[in-house]
Formats: structure tokens, C-alpha cells, sequence
């Protein structure tokens, strides 16, 4: 779409409404809500205590929630096309057959079995093969994008150059979820982790025929703690500027010595570009040391485990059953692996997710859902340039380069405008594992075929059938997939108040997200430019610290508190959102007063609508995971961190000094 110009941005501002039919529902899952809980003491749980008291997690998931039910229905949806597909003749080569094939080859447990290791076996033989450095790094290169590698590459609009598609690197190579679980060993959780992941890389080894299978695992664990030690922080990697590194090709090994950096990128397709961006350069170059050091028989252990754990699910039960006992129930805490039709829709959506995506939406996604967003985009849109304007901390040039910014944003909706094509993907019937290496070389191929030639701005990088939303950036765009665009996000047929409160608050939050500690850093092209004052970069930088601070005293499991500044541009974002959706939601009243239902105000019924959005109960175990490498705060403190610092929620409710959620009023802290 276009982007929403300031004549534009005018026009919407005159129709604030979302202009559904009179309401006598509010949209609210009151039966969820714990009556013995005040909303001024736990917005979180008044919402969703009757919920979280009743309902269990299911076996085969680490959490669940407002999400995970909204995912498990677009399966539900994806599964029933998949299944018409292949309940009939397809014509040969059609993306049709491709689907059918796919799915009935990777959900055939009986024909992976009897096939044994004789798929992954030509994998096994290519990493035997490696007799010398140059021929470790060509296939390091020939792998990318298959399998976890110590040093991964992409493809992506260059961070300067927003308009050319250049790669980059980034680090890789580690079995479990952060270098944290190697580097705070000491820590009783993280080593009951370590451990289990050791027995797992044991189970592959013993189960492939390696010799000394114990021997294999520690060999491959102490290169992992070697990679883990020279990895970035998760916080240092949220800061683009440092992550913005160009190299020209020549000079790459004199950046990083040890790796044949030209066979390395032959193997990988790119060996005729004229440059690439090192992400993190100290981990580049230490890895790139160990590359050349470590024994080789040693990588080709570490290879070899890291090639059966990523194809564990296509080989026989015991490896599909060691995976699903480490990475499901020893890291998520998850007791049953996750169906396997389901399982199956995942793959085919990672592999052909646009193909499934264009029959999801003529199925799922009605057009008047999509007008109602562009009118609740532009109704946010101009309720974050009013937020703008009576910013008391900017600055006025910033300022006009911020809005400036907002101006120029670019909305996607419900599904891509164009189509991408799977007619070189090869798919065969019987053979899962053989689909999912074609696939990831047909995508990989689609990346190196990007490098150096400008952006295709109509991508997109969800699928419609995808329940999430996101910012790029780069493009300067915020993106909703047609997939969270119901109900409890969005509920054509619910009060206004509800849905502001939910979607409403989603796309503000995604529009903060140009605004937040690291979309700041990118300007109105989507060029990384540092387009602030000094002295408005301090102030927000202050700001931000608050937050960091106020998010750090919570304790979602005992003893383990967040981490404030790993998660700041997500709080940033929940808090703006929620800030500009409620602005947004009075707006659209018109200076009439809200109608009362269910019992309650519609300013009531906002918070309320936002609270439940977030509805969500998790594992201890799968919580730990998260929290060490997810750059959002757990639910509860999504919904009740940013209701604090709301003026709004505390007249609603009528918080008073005394109440839980009360915060005064000189304390609150608002940013955009």
C-alpha cells in the first residue's frame, strides 16, 4: 500500500469510528474473569483469574493462551485444506499436489520408520568427506540455511542502504537455547538443562552408530561452550548500530582469520559479492578461530550431531522420541509431543506457507475485515501524530523528523498483493526428510538470488495464516497478517472498546515499535541514520531507563527477575500501544459517553479488552527458556506494566493510593 501521506492521515481523523452496528455484546470473556480480584489491584488477573485457576495447560504445549488458541484454530483451518488436497488427484507439478505430498510424506510415521537412516545417510557421508579447512568452510557454506552452523548468513535489506539487499552474517551453533545455559552452569536450572542435553546428543550418537557416543556428545558440548563464550549478549544484539559492520569481500579474512571466507561463500552462493556486514565481529572472528584450531574429526562430530538433531523428526521413533524428550519436555516442560498432523502443517507452512496462505484468506478472511483495519490503522496512526504533537520532552526539529517518520509508515493487511511462486520447489511422495532439505535450498536460493539487487517492498515475511504482527524497519512498515484479525484481537461483531483495547493496542504497539530503543535508530526510509538531537536521544534515554528499572523488579519465576533492558523495546511498544489505542478509543466516541455493558464502562471494557488479549499461562521451565531469550516481557507483565503508567486505567477503575496497581501520577511513565 502507499504510504499514508499527511492529506491522507487528515481524511481518517474524520471517521473515527469502526463503524459496526449497534453492540449489545462486549466482546468479553466474562467467565474468565475472577470476581475476588480488583482490576485496581491486578488488572491481569480480575481478567483472566477464573481462566488461570481452571484451565490446564495441554500436554503437548510448554504454554497456553490467547495465542496458542488462535494458532491452533488457523491450523485447524490450514489442516482442512491440506487434507481436501490430498483427498483428491492433483494435477502433476501443481503447488496443489506439492501440498498434498509434502504433508502425506512427513505425516507417514510408518514409511519414515521402515526408510530408517537411509535418507540422512548421504548428509553423514558429506560431512566424513571434510579432509581439510577449505573444504570445512565450502560446506559450511553449501549448509546454510538448513541446519544450525556457527556462523549462519542472510540476506537482507542493507542497513544503510535500505533499497539493496545485501547479506550479512550472524552467530550461530549452539544446541540450546542461549549462551546462558552454558555460561551460568552454575545455576541449578541451566545445569539440569546442560545435562539433559548431553543425554540427548548421547541418544543421537548411540542411535546413528557413532563410536563412543558419550565421547561425541562432550566433544560437541565443549565446542558449544567455546561458540557460547564468544556469542553477544542477547542485549548487545537489539543494538543496530553495533551490529552494522560492512566488510569488503577481500577483507574479510583479515576480519576474521580461519575461515576460508571464499569458500565459505562459494558454498553458499555468494561468491561474487562485493561485500557483507560482519553482525557480531568478536564472535565472528572467535569462531572463525575455532574453525581453524579445533581438530577436525572434532567438527565433524559437533556436524554430525547438529545434522541428526535438526532431522530428527523425519527419522525413526527413538530419535523423533529423544528430540521430543529434550527439546519438548526437558526445555518447555511439555509431557506429549505436539500432534503430528500438526506438526505436518507447521512444515508445509514453513515450506509453502504463501501457496497455503492464498487459500486460507478466500476462505478465512472476508473483505470487509480488511477495510475495518485500514480504518483502525489510520484512526492509531493519527492518534500516535497527536501524541506527537504534545510531546513536552522532544524537541521541535526531532520532533518534525519523528513525525515525518510516521508519515511515511506503510500498512500491509490481512495478505501480500503478489504471490510467491513454488514451481522449482521438487517435492516426492515418501520422502519427509528429502522434502524438507529441497525446501530449504529452494528457500536459501531465493535469498542468494536477492543479494545485491533491490528490495521487492511487496514482500512479506509472514504468512496471512500467521497469528502475529510485526514492524520492519528497514521498509519503515507495520504488517498484520489476516490470521489475528478475530476474535478476541478483533471482533467485527463486539463492542468498539474491546476491540481498541486489543487489536487496537496490537497495531499501536507495532507502530511504537519505529519509536522504541532500536526502530528509533532507522529513519523515515528506513536508512539507520541517527536522525535525533543529543539532547532528545538523553531524554528518551532516561525514559527508557525507567522502564527498565520498573520491569526489573518483577519475578516471573523464583529467583529470576527480567531483564529490564533485553525486553525494553517491547515494553516500549506495549506502553505507547496501549497509550495511543485508548486515545484512539475516545476519539472515536465522538464526545458522546460510552454505553455501559456487561457492567462496565467502555473505558471499563478497553483495559479489560487488553488485559485478556494477553491471557496466558506457561511451564517454570518453558518461562526460564523465554526469559533468557525472548525480547518480550511474560504476559502478566505486559498487561499490568503498561497499565500502570495509565492515566486512563486509574480513573477507570478508580485506583487510589493503597491499591496494588496504583502508581502516582508524577511517576508514571509515558514516552510516546
Amino acid at each position: 500500500m502507499r504510504p499514508l501521506r499527511p492529506a491522507a492521515l487528515a481524511a481518517a481523523l474524520l471517521s473515527l469510528s469502526l463503524a459496526a452496528p449497534a453492540q449489545t455484546q462486549s466482546g468479553l470473556d466474562r467467565a474468565g474473569f475472577d470476581p475476588a480480584v480488583r482490576a485496581q489491584d491486578d488488572l491481569f488477573r480480575a481478567a483472566n483469574g477464573q481462566w488461570l485457576k481452571t484451565v490446564e495447560i495441554p500436554a503437548d504445549k510448554p504454554e497456553y493462551g490467547t495465542f496458542i488458541q488462535l494458532r491452533d484454530k488457523s491450523d485447524r483451518e490450514v489442516r482442512a485444506i491440506v487434507e481436501g488436497l490430498a483427498a483428491k488427484p492433483q494435477a502433476a507439478g501443481s503447488v496443489a499436489e506439492k501440498v498434498a505430498l509434502y504433508y502425506g510424506a512427513y505425516t507417514d510415521l510408518a514409511g519414515i520408520d521402515q526408510a530408517g537412516l537411509k535418507p540422512i545417510q548421504p548428509l553423514l557421508a558429506s560431512i566424513d568427506a571434510i579432509k581439510t579447512r577449505k573444504e570445512l568452510s565450502h560446506w559450511l557454506g553449501r549448509q546454510q540455511g538448513l541446519m544450525n552452523l556457527p556462523l549462519g548468513l542472510a540476506v537482507y535489506p542493507d542497513f544503510k542502504e535500505p533499497g539493496i539487499n545485501r547479506p550479512l552474517t550472524w552467530q550461530g551453533g549452539l544446541g540450546l537455547p542461549d549462551r546462558d545455559y552454558y555460561l551460568k552452569a552454575e545455576e541449578e536450572r541451566f545445569a539440569k538443562a546442560l545435562k539433559a542435553y548431553g543425554e540427548y546428543l548421547t541418544t543421537l550418537a548411540r542411535l546413528a552408530g557413532m563410536k563412543h557416543p558419550e565421547q561425541a556428545a562432550q566433544t560437541t558440548l565443549a565446542l558449544e561452550r567455546q561458540i557460547a563464550a564468544a556469542h553477544w549478549d542477547r542485549v548487545e544484539n537489539r543494538n543496530m548500530v553495533k551490529l552494522y559492520n560492512p566488510h569488503a569481500r577481500a577483507d574479510l579474512a583479515k576480519a576474521a582469520p580461519g575461515l576460508d571466507w571464499q569458500a565459505f561463500l562459494d558454498g553458499a552462493g555468494l561468491g561474487a559479492i562485493d561485500r557483507l556486514s560482519i553482525s557480531q565481529p568478536s564472535a565472528t572472528a572467535a569462531i572463525a578461530k575455532l574453525l581453524a584450531e579445533a581438530p577436525l574429526a572434532d567438527w565433524q562430530t559437533y556436524l554430525k550431531l547438529h545434522a541428526l538433531d535438526g532431522a530428527a523428526d523425519t527419522l525413526p521413533k527413538a530419535f523423533r522420541d529423544a528430540r521430543f524428550a529434550f527439546r519438548g519436555t526437558a526445555l518447555t516442560g511439555a509431557t506429549e509431543p505436539k500432534p503430528r498432523w500438526q506438526q505436518g502443517i507447521d512444515q508445509v507452512n514453513a515450506a509453502m506457507g504463501e501457496a497455503l496462505g492464498q487459500l486460507y484468506v478466500a476462505q478465512h478472511f472476508p473483505p470487509g475485515h480488511k477495510q475495518r483495519m485500514v480504518t483502525l490503522v489510520n484512526n492509531l496512526l493519527g492518534s500516535f501524530g497527536d501524541s506527537l504533537d504534545g510531546l513536552t520532552w522532544m524537541g521541535p526539529e526531532t520532533k518534525g523528523r519523528a513525525r515525518a517518520k510516521l508519515q511515511s509508515y506503510v500498512t500491509k493487511i490481512g495478505y501480500p498483493d503478489t504471490w510467491r511462486s513454488y514451481e522449482a520447489l521438487v517435492v516426492k511422495k515418501g520422502d519427509a526428510l528429502g522434502n524438507g532439505e529441497r525446501a530449504a535450498r529452494f528457500e536459501w536460493a531465493r535469498q542468494v538470488a536477492k543479494a545485491g539487487k533491490p528490495v521487492d517492498r511487496r514482500e512479506w515475511a509472514m504468512t496471512p495464516q500467521t497469528v502475529n504482527a510485526y514492524y520492519n524497519p528497514l521498509a519503515n512498515e507495520i504488517v498484520f497478517p489476516a490470521a489475528i484479525l478475530q476474535p478476541p484481537f478483533f471482533n467485527a461483531a463486539a463492542d468498539d472498546a474491546v476491540n481498541y483495547g486489543a487489536i487496537g493496542a496490537v497495531i499501536g504497539h507495532e507502530i511504537s515499535h519505529g519509536f522504541d530503543d532500536s526502530g528509533s535508530q532507522f529513519d523515515a526510509d528506513g536508512a539507520l541514520r541517527n536522525w535525533w538531537s543529543d539532547a532528545d536521544r538523553e531524554a528518551f534515554k532516561k525514559l527508557g531507563d525507567q522502564l527498565v528499572a520498573q520491569y526489573e523488579q518483577y519475578e516471573p519465576v523464583p529467583g529470576k527477575k527480567l531483564n529490564g533492558r533485553l525486553t525494553l523495546g517491547e515494553n516500549i511498544a506495549d506502553l505507547s500501544g496501549l497509550q495511543i489505542a485508548y486515545k484512539a478509543y475516545l476519539k472515536s466516541l465522538g464526545g458522546k459517553e460510552a454505553p455501559v455493558i456487561d457492567g462496565l464502562t467502555g473505558a471499563q471494557r478497553f483495559f479489560m479488552g487488553w488485559s485478556q488479549a494477553w491471557r496466558e499461562k506457561a511451564r517454570e521451565s518453558r518461562v526460564l527458556q523465554l526469559l533468557t531469550s525472548d525480547t518480550h516481557s511474560p504476559p502478566e507483565f505486559r498487561a499490568n506494566g503498561a497499565a500502570l503508567n495509565h492515566d486512563g486505567f486509574h480513573e477507570a477503575f478508580g485506583v487510589k493510593e493503597g491499591d496494588k496497581m496504583h502508581k502516582a501520577r508524577e511517576q508514571r511513565i509515558r514516552i510516546w
